[in-house]
C-alpha cells in the first residue's frame, strides 16, 4: 500500500465557477485543486467559463465538439473529482448542472457516470440557508452519478471576501475547509486504488 500511495498519481478533475471570471465558486475549486497537487495528484480544471458555453446536454445530438469530447473522457480517466456551484434559489446553478448532465455519455461505459470514485461538494452563496440546501442537493447527485460524497463539504459565505482579485484566498478557514475536502478526495483515490491492486494480485 505505501508504494501505490507514494507512487500513484491519481487523476483530480475541479469543476466550477460562473460566466464571471475569477467567482467565489471557480475560485475555491481552483484552492482545492492546487491543494491536491501538493498531495501528489494530478490535475483538470473545467471553470466557469466552459461551463457557461458548454450547450444544454442533448443525447439525441450524437455529435460531439472536441472540447465536449475531451470534457467526457476526461471524467473516463479521472479518479476524483471536485465540484463548485453557487447557490442559486436554494439549488445548484443551471450551467453545472448541465455540465454534470453531460456525463450521461458515459452511461454505457464498463463504469458508468463516476461509479467508484470520490466526490468532493463546494457550495458558495450569499447567506447560509442557500448553502446548506445546495449542498444537500449536490450530494443527492453524487449518488445517482454513483460516486462518494467526501464526508465533508465546503460552504462558503460570499458576503464576506475571500479570495484576492489573483484567486488567492486570504481566509483561514475557508482555505482549511478547502484543504479538508481536496485531501479526502485524494485520499479516497489512492485508498481504492491500492484496494483494486490488491485484489489483482490476489486473482
Amino acid at each position: 500500500m505505501g508504494f501505490i500511495e507514494t507512487s500513484f498519481k491519481p487523476l483530480i478533475v475541479g469543476i466550477g465557477g460562473t460566466a464571471r471570471a475569477n467567482s467565489t465558486s471557480e475560485c475555491a475549486v481552483r484552492e482545492a485543486l492546487s491543494i491536491a497537487e501538493k498531495l501528489g495528484a494530478e490535475t483538470a480544471f473545467f471553470n466557469g467559463e466552459f461551463i457557461s458555453r458548454l450547450p444544454l446536454y442533448s443525447p439525441e445530438r450524437s455529435c460531439r465538439s472536441p472540447d465536449e469530447q475531451n470534457y467526457v473522457d476526461t471524467i473516463r480517466r479521472c479518479h476524483g473529482i471536485i465540484v463548485g456551484t453557487p447557490g442559486y434559489h436554494g439549488s445548484l446553478s443551471g450551467p453545472v448542472k448541465n455540465i454534470l448532465d453531460w456525463l450521461e455519455d458515459t452511461a454505457k461505459d464498463e463504469h458508468p457516470y463516476l461509479d467508484g470514485r470520490a466526490f468532493g461538494c463546494v457550495v458558495t452563496a450569499h447567506g447560509w440557508q442557500a448553502c446548506g440546501t445546495t449542498l444537500v442537493s449536490l450530494r443527492m447527485i453524487a449518488h445517482a452519478l454513483r460516486a462518494w460524497p467526501t464526508p465533508f463539504g465546503v460552504t462558503l459565505n460570499a458576503t464576506v471576501p475571500l479570495f484576492q482579485k489573483d484567486g488567492s484566498c486570504i481566509d483561514e478557514q475557508t482555505a482549511r475547509q478547502l484543504s479538508i475536502v481536496a485531501r479526502q478526495v485524494v485520499e479516497f483515490a489512492r485508498s481504492r486504488a491500492a484496494g483494486l491492486a490488491a485484489a489483482m494480485h490476489c486473482n
